[in-house]
């Protein structure tokens, strides 16, 4: 909205140039962007441009020879167009940079920093991103003047009005309790997040094969299919969608209700992207996550970064048989300790342990 009424300014219709380049880190996330700018901008003429893979380059370049003020794109679509000289970046005075972690893990950086060379200056840069990591601060040192942070939430916000349930299961049934689940608790919108794209196709086929309408989106999706997959589940069509955590970046599903974590995430931050995709707008939200013996550790460490507290259960059915970790016993406390005593006798024994030392040294310097 601000960079809207800012174009609006100076923006000339017969002479089209480049001003604004908002770059993000997938197709989707394009789509979404440019969608947003035409909604908000539609009674403005201000136009804006699709740079992206996925698709033919002569349908992206014809519409850029017919003039446009900002350009949204992904890197490396967008550094082909820069090293062919098929566009110029010179007059862009406003960037934006969104999902910036997702682009540092991506590994974008590189291509980040060459084709901000080609953009005119003096310029005003901006890096949107729901979590903000040292990776994100060092970047913005690195390309910003006297940057300031803005927090609209913090993560503990995101999840604060999304119930949570968390169920323990055999690492061999999970898939088996993810399609019970569905089916005793009647769900007709969900978004299941696995972990890598092997993971992603052996739960959307056995979703399938348990007649559940499931959909998929991961890296190897071609855009069509990711387009058409994301379509499905919004239209009702499918249950289930099938995804990647990078995959599922620009994902924007309305009162999407339930997330599955299928496969727990590398990081809090990116468990917070992922429940973000429910609760959106003060709509409640739900959120269930499987957890097998190698999770329990990464989950504990996740519900102390958000403050969160989630009773672990097993579902009835699915009792477990993996061998579980060995629990602390806690210790039996004495009557002295139940009484109070304990520290007061400690604080005694301490006391009297510095006093000897004092006498001690006083000896020795009297010698």
């Amino acid at each position: 909205m601000p960079l809207l009424n800012k174009l609006q300014k100076v923006v000339k219709k017969d002479q089209k140039v480049l001003r604004a380049l908002i770059i993000v880190p997938t197709i989707e996330l394009v789509d979404q962007v440019s969608r947003s700018i035409n909604e908000f901008g539609k009674y403005l003429d201000i136009k804006n441009v699709k740079i992206q893979g996925g698709t033919h380059k002569s349908a992206q370049l014809e519409r850029l020879s017919q003039g446009a003020d900002i350009v949204v794109a992904t890197p490396g679509r967008l550094q082909n167009f820069i090293n062919d000289r098929k566009i110029n970046l010179s007059h862009i005075n406003t960037v934006i940079l969104d999902e910036a972690d997702t682009m540092l893990e991506l590994g974008f950086l590189g291509e980040i920093k060459a084709i901000l060379k080609h953009c005119g200056q003096p310029r005003q840069t901006l890096m949107f991103s729901a979590t903000i990591s040292q990776n994100i601060k060092k970047l913005g040192k690195e390309f910003m003047r006297d940057a300031a942070i803005v927090e609209v939430s913090s993560r503990r916000d995101v999840v604060d009005f999304i119930a949570h349930r968390a169920y323990k299961v055999d690492k061999a049934r999970k898939a088996e309790l993810v399609a019970k689940l569905i089916e005793d608790m009647n769900m007709e919108q969900v978004l299941l997040f696995a972990s890598s794209k092997e993971s992603a196709n052996k739960i959307y086929e056995y979703l399938k094969s348990k007649k559940i309408r499931t959909s998929i989106i991961h890296g190897d999706i071609t855009r069509g299919g990711r387009a058409k997959s994301l379509a499905l589940l919004k239209s009702g069509k499918t249950q289930v969608l099938v995804a990647t955590d990078i995959a599922a970046r620009g994902i924007d599903i309305k009162e999407l209700s339930m997330v599955i974590n299928y496969d727990m995430p590398e990081s809090t931050d990116d468990f917070t992207h992922r429940v973000g995709r429910t609760g959106r707008a003060h709509h409640k939200g739900a959120v269930i996550s499987l957890l097998t013996v190698r999770d329990y550790n990464f989950f504990s460490k996740m519900e102390r970064d958000l403050r969160l507290n989630i009773k672990r259960e097993v579902y009835a059915g699915f009792e477990l048989t993996d061998t579980q970790p060995r629990q602390k016993q806690p210790k039996k406390k004495s009557l002295r300790e139940k009484k109070g005593y304990v520290d007061y006798d400690k604080k005694r024994m301490h006391t009297y342990a510095a006093q000897k030392k004092k006498k001690q040294e006083a000896r020795k310097k009297s010698r």
